[in-house]
């Protein structure tokens, strides 16, 4: 329930509630979201707070948008990288190159593998999973 009385913004009440939704499962992978009008029906919100809770979304990676309406991203099958204790790992939003290269959408980060070699890898942060010592692996 959004509550316009709250102290937290309802754009971010609504970014909640659709975060909760996803958890929960009542909105699955590719599974298409309400229209912004039926959002700002429901709700009793304005089209400039459903439009900036998606933007919200869509920079975290949740959702995809296009001409026909936004979605939940669908899963992906997830590679397991190994690391070692002289390696370090960073996360960071990747250029359009690199978004390009890596095939990764707007709002998914990457990491950045620096290994004890010199070696430097770009992997998805949304189908990557990291192992090793450090991370209890």
């Amino acid at each position: 329930m959004i509550d316009p009385d709250a102290d937290r913004p309802v754009y971010k009440q609504l970014v909640d509630l659709v975060h909760e939704q996803i958890e929960r499962g009542r909105l699955g992978p590719d599974q298409r979201l309400p229209a912004e009008s039926d959002y700002v029906e429901m709700h009793g919100i304005s089209r400039d707070s459903e439009r900036r809770a998606m933007g919200v979304l869509r920079a975290e990676g949740l959702i995809v948008t296009t001409n026909r309406g936004s979605r939940v991203r669908a899963g992906r099958q997830r590679s397991v990288v190994q690391i070692g204790d002289c390696d370090v790992v960073t996360a960071r939003m990747p250029s359009e190159p690199e978004r390009r290269q890596l095939g990764v959408k707007e709002g998914v980060p990457i990491f950045v593998v620096e290994r004890s070699g010199g070696e430097r890898e770009l992997l998805p942060g949304d189908r990557t999973e990291i192992r090793g010592e450090s991370f209890g692996g």
